[in-house]
């Protein structure tokens, strides 16, 4: 870490502790600015910023929520800030061109998609050390596992696929054609449908993945972006990134929207408080975090935050189901 970054941190950390603020503190992941900036969840006020690597694009909570993972595509590594204060808590170098991550859901296997390498990389998840790299053109987007964590699903948004890879042999399993651009996955609970955002048009695409079928298309609005699930088991948010954008609430055993909230500015990663009554989405166009009312079903508060806001993450959110 530089001096400059750890002035900055260290910082940051006391001016939230002293505010009382820190076991309630968005962190914002900025791509554009190279930065991540501190929230208030209470305030709804931006307490500070600090700069962290060269072209962060995603940020994930750790399964146990120990620490929040920054994925630096540009520097090739991962930053590892505690979640309650923002403070840097340590960086794994070598992390070839991470833009998306996730981990298996049995915890064996850490996967990095190299989005413009078009390769993605298998980390075992004890101490990231590089397993495998798997050619993935072109260019691998989004990731989700299967619950027995037999295969790793990844959309390719330059070749209009799914790509299903093997986690105990390694090796691609099979391509499965979708609409234009893909971009955000998801499984449903249910283990037996994979959720495409399909970006490039209107609609999210519905997988039997274990036959290779597009069963249906469900239409959200121009867009569809990316997934968060709201903590029930069975509803996932959709975020439709345009201007005039919007988040829509699916039901994933019907397989239909069941509510819309206008979400300016491009509304693209999300996040959702525990009790979920407050669903956060990062604004990329606009340099903000918005803040829907779950209860109004409205936007409720917009944050200035920096530059092509990516990622956000707090501590008190649902369970990811």
């Amino acid at each position: 870490m530089t001096p400059l970054r750890l002035t900055a941190s260290l910082a940051l950390t006391l001016s939230l502790v002293s505010r009382g603020l820190h076991a309630e503190t968005a962190i914002i992941l900025n791509s554009v600015d190279e930065s991540v900036s501190f929230v208030d969840t209470r305030s709804y006020q931006e307490t500070g910023r600090a700069p962290v690597c060269k072209e962060p694009h995603h940020l994930m909570a750790m399964p146990d929520d120990s620490a929040v993972i920054i994925a630096c595509a540009v520097s090739n590594e991962l930053v590892f800030l505690d979640p309650r204060t923002g403070k840097e808590l340590k960086r794994i170098k070598n992390i070839s061109d991470p833009y998306q991550i996730g981990f298996s859901p049995d915890k064996t296997w850490f996967v990095a998609n190299s989005l413009r390498l078009d390769r993605v990389d298998l980390y075992r998840a004890s101490d990231f050390s590089l397993a495998a790299r798997i050619p993935a053109a072109k260019t691998p987007s989004h990731m989700a596992f299967d619950k027995a964590s037999q295969f790793v699903f990844i959309t390719l948004q330059d070749s209009n696929e799914v790509l299903a890879i093997d986690l105990k042999t390694h090796q691609p399993a099979w391509r499965h054609p979708v609409g234009p651009t893909p971009a955000g996955i998801h499984m449903t609970p249910d283990d037996r449908h994979l959720l495409v955002g399909i970006m490039g048009a209107d609609y999210v695409e519905v997988i039997d993945w274990r036959a290779r079928k597009t069963v249906k298309r469900i239409v959200t609005a121009r867009g569809a972006h990316n997934f968060l699930p709201r903590g029930d088991g069975r509803h996932v948010f959709v975020s439709n990134r345009t201007i005039n954008g919007s988040i829509s609430l699916v039901d994933m055993r019907d397989l239909g929207v069941i509510e819309h909230y206008d979400v300016p500015g491009g509304p693209d990663d999300m996040e959702i408080r525990a009790d979920g009554k407050e669903l956060w989405a990062t604004a990329r166009f606009a340099r903000k975090v918005q803040v829907v009312n779950l209860e109004q079903k409205q936007l409720s508060h917009s944050i200035r935050v920096g530059r092509s806001p990516h990622g956000v993450s707090f501590i008190s959110h649902a369970p990811r189901q």
